[in-house]
């Protein structure tokens, strides 16, 4: 009986062991799975591609210079008595700029001009004396040999005055270049000399005392000083900016500028901030190419009515070659490079990304040109591409100073696919 009832117990404790594998299994064959996780967007920053006209430009380092630069330098020696210009203010071309003592030139042109009265009287009495000659040799009552002398001194006497007539015309240029007057309109520069120096001809601030005058007016100092001028002029409106360019650069210059008969678009552009100084044209190229850098030297020519260009001053020239209209532009930060070449990603409406690739024909600046690949209105990531697939799912970040809690526009409707091939 009792091993009976231990088989009993086995049994019912082996059904009831089943019966709880079975109910387990049932639970967990039956039990509902857990949805997969939805993926995570990628926070992006975004643009619009737009159409555009885009200037293709070349940049290259200038400088300003003066239009037309000239060294003022006294014509006479003398004293410089006074001085009439304040430096760096504007003077006009016949403006005195300075005056050396005429008191030599003066008295010298008073010399020349009593030299050439005296022998003009001396040239009308010769003239009287021929006249008498003429008819006492037609009446034979002198000898033709007394004629002919009296011809040659009347020759010789009006030879006599025109080197007086020199004489005085001479004084008279030295005693009116005692007044130094500004040959252009400009800038005047710092003073190289100070009232009171002795100057000589072509030179400044000698510092002999003792000048010598001529019957002609010229006069010389003792002793020499340096080539230095008096002040140097210099044409600021308008002003040149020069520059170089490649030879290969040169001869589409050329090319475009129909020999550069036709004005070039140039800007000058701040080194240090890149703002625009001015905007000039280019109408003037060098006859040669220079043999050591293979570079052409060229010239603008800007207005610079506010003066903001100055000469001397190194520049970042821009020079437009031409225009592209109705050109399909990008950010040049949404342009990603491959192993099959350049791509963007552009986002669809239901916020996810596509890999497009894309043809471009020129950059200019931050400005892609891209000829195939994506069109007008598509909106391209500019920022977070590195995390990005295709297919990924994304978050637009709000533009700088945008609040981060207002809601994004919603995204357009996908634009058709280019008719282009991308491939």
């Amino acid at each position: 009986m009792t091993s009976t009832r231990k088989g009993r117990l086995y049994w019912v404790m082996g059904v009831i062991a089943l019966v709880a594998i079975a109910l387990v299994a049932w639970v967990l064959l039956h039990r509902k799975k857990a949805p997969p996780p939805k993926p995570q967007a990628v926070p992006v920053a975004v643009a619009q591609a737009k159409v555009q006209n885009v200037p293709v430009t070349i940049r290259e380092l200038g400088m300003a210079q003066a239009w037309t630069s000239v060294t003022v330098y006294a014509q006479v020696s003398g004293i410089l008595q006074k001085v009439d210009f304040t430096e760096g203010q504007q003077v006009k071309a016949g403006q005195v700029l300075a005056e050396i003592d005429p008191a030599p030139y003066r008295a010298a042109l008073t010399q020349a001009q009593g030299a050439l009265k005296r022998d003009q009287a001396l040239l009308a009495g010769a003239k009287v004396d021929l006249t008498r000659y003429k008819t006492l040799v037609d009446q034979d009552s002198i000898s033709r040999q007394t004629y002919d002398d009296q011809v040659a001194q009347v020759q010789q006497d009006a030879g006599t005055v025109l080197l007086d007539q020199g004489s005085v015309d001479t004084a008279e240029v030295n005693l009116r270049w005692t007044r130094i007057v500004s040959p252009v309109s400009g800038r005047a520069g710092v003073r190289m000399v100070d009232q009171g120096n002795l100057i000589n001809a072509g030179n400044s601030g000698a510092s002999a005392s003792a000048i010598t005058t001529s019957a002609t007016g010229s006069s010389s100092a003792s002793t020499s000083s340096s080539n230095s001028g008096i002040v140097i002029i210099n044409q600021l409106e308008p002003i040149a900016v020069t520059f170089s360019v490649p030879q290969g650069a040169f001869q589409q210059l050329t090319d475009l500028s129909d020999g550069f008969r036709k004005p070039l678009a140039t800007q000058a552009l701040s080194q240090e901030t890149g703002a625009v100084l001015g905007d000039g044209q280019l109408t003037i190229a060098d006859n040669r190419v220079n043999p050591a850098t293979g570079t052409v030297e060229l010239k603008a020519r800007f207005d610079n009515a506010g003066d903001r260009l100055w000469p001397g001053q190194f520049i970042n020239v821009q020079l437009t070659l031409k225009t592209l209209p109705d050109a399909v532009t990008i950010p040049s930060a949404a342009l990603n490079h491959g192993p099959k070449g350049p791509f963007v990603y552009v986002v669809g409406p239901d916020q996810k990304v596509a890999n497009r690739p894309v043809k471009t024909s020129w950059t200019e600046g931050d400005t892609v040109v891209v000829s195939e690949g994506v069109m007008d209105g598509d909106t391209v990531v500019t920022d977070g591409q590195k995390t990005l697939d295709d297919g990924s799912l994304v978050k637009v970040n709000p533009p700088p100073g945008q609040d981060p809690s207002a809601k994004p526009a919603p995204n357009a409707a996908p634009n058709p696919a280019p008719q282009k091939s991308t491939s």
